[in-house]
């Protein structure tokens, strides 16, 4: 996986009842782009994610 700054991650929910989330990564902590990622979700909370199967990410340039 590889993403920007900039960049939106997408959270599909794993089980039944839990719902989608999307944030804007603020700042990426892998090298060359890679995992983990820091995302400020839509509710303005702030995580550090390491996105599994169940992640997209959309980058900056295909939302412009």
């Amino acid at each position: 996986m590889h993403a920007s700054v900039g960049d939106r991650l997408h959270t599909y929910g794993r089980a039944v009842g839990q719902s989608a989330r999307s944030g804007e990564i603020i700042e990426v902590r892998g090298s060359d782009g890679q995992p983990p990622y820091l995302v400020r979700f839509e509710d303005g909370h702030e995580g550090l994610v390491h996105p599994g199967p169940d992640c997209v990410i959309e980058s900056r340039a295909a939302s412009e």
